[in-house]
């Protein structure tokens, strides 16, 4: 497996990461137009109202924050034209500055982990992202053409490794012939995709600001996309505990705490301002 970028002009995801949080901070806001968020702004839930949704938190976020992660699932219910609005998404944030962490979660073999790779990692692809989420459990070779495709092009890749759905334990704790953790599988493989990264990796791990405690070696000189900060109950003293040494390399999201302050463009606006100063001072 290759990780090097193939070509001259393109620069690493995870160095661009890593400046974007620097310059202004750690936080990367959802943007999850779900049902009961429309309905909150006082939107029908319909692709218009998923759209000036979305639109309004584009507005509010992407020129303050250093990444948005939209979900994809919740653009792709209303259809072809929800994906529309995904890709509207996806450009007016990365001409605002702004990286996108395009969260699919999308997990195959062969040709069509490739195809996945070439929708939303080539930037030939209307849906083309700085980074995806995707799923590993067809075993951590099943996401090299993801990998090799995020690498060629400057791109990245956020693994799912340690989740914080109750089922999650029972899966990623599950070991292996050679007594190590499914977990801890993915991990390694990330930690072997970034060798060499001088600033910070261009290959992540998924991991749940819920999830109590682990044993797990986080340090994967690669960026950690952590969920479950907010409403979901993941705070800053969590992280602190969870992630010890790799706290700097955390990539906090939150969704329901941010958006929920709509549809004010300032109030978003500000609750995102709130909690990136919290983690910024944090790490």
């Amino acid at each position: 497996m290759t990780t090097r970028t193939d070509s001259p002009t393109a620069s690493p995801f995870g160095a661009r990461l890593r400046t974007a949080m620097d310059e202004r901070g750690p936080l990367c806001p959802g943007i999850d137009p779900h049902a009961s968020l429309l309905a909150a702004w006082g939107l029908p839930d319909t692709a218009d109202g998923c759209e000036r949704f979305a639109m309004t938190a584009v507005e509010a976020l992407a020129p303050v924050v250093s990444s948005i992660k939209p979900q994809s699932a919740f653009f792709e219910r209303h259809g072809s034209r929800g994906v529309a609005v995904l890709e509207k998404v996806i450009a007016a944030t990365r001409e605002a500055g702004c990286l996108v962490i395009l969260d699919v979660k999308r997990g195959d073999i062969g040709t069509t982990a490739q195809a996945y790779a070439d929708a939303y990692l080539d930037p030939t692809s209307p849906l083309a992202s700085d980074a995806i989420t995707a799923s590993p459990y067809l075993g951590f070779g099943s996401l090299t053409p993801m990998i090799e495709t995020a690498a060629r092009h400057g791109a990245g890749v956020f693994a799912l490794a340690l989740t914080s759905n109750p089922e999650a334990p029972r899966f990623q704790h599950a070991r292996t012939a050679d007594g190590g953790t499914i977990a801890g599988e993915v991990l390694a493989g990330l930690r072997t995709a970034n060798e060499g990264a001088a600033s910070l990796g261009s290959f992540g791990a998924v991991v749940g600001a819920t999830i109590g405690s682990t044993d797990e070696n986080l340090d994967i000189n690669g960026p950690l996309l952590v969920p479950g900060i907010g409403a979901q109950g993941g705070t800053a003293d969590d992280v602190r505990r969870i992630f010890g040494a790799a706290v700097r390399n955390v990539v906090p999201t939150s969704t329901r705490e941010i958006l929920g302050a709509g549809p004010s463009v300032q109030a978003v606006r500000d609750a995102a301002a709130r909690a990136n100063d919290q983690f910024a001072a944090l790490l």
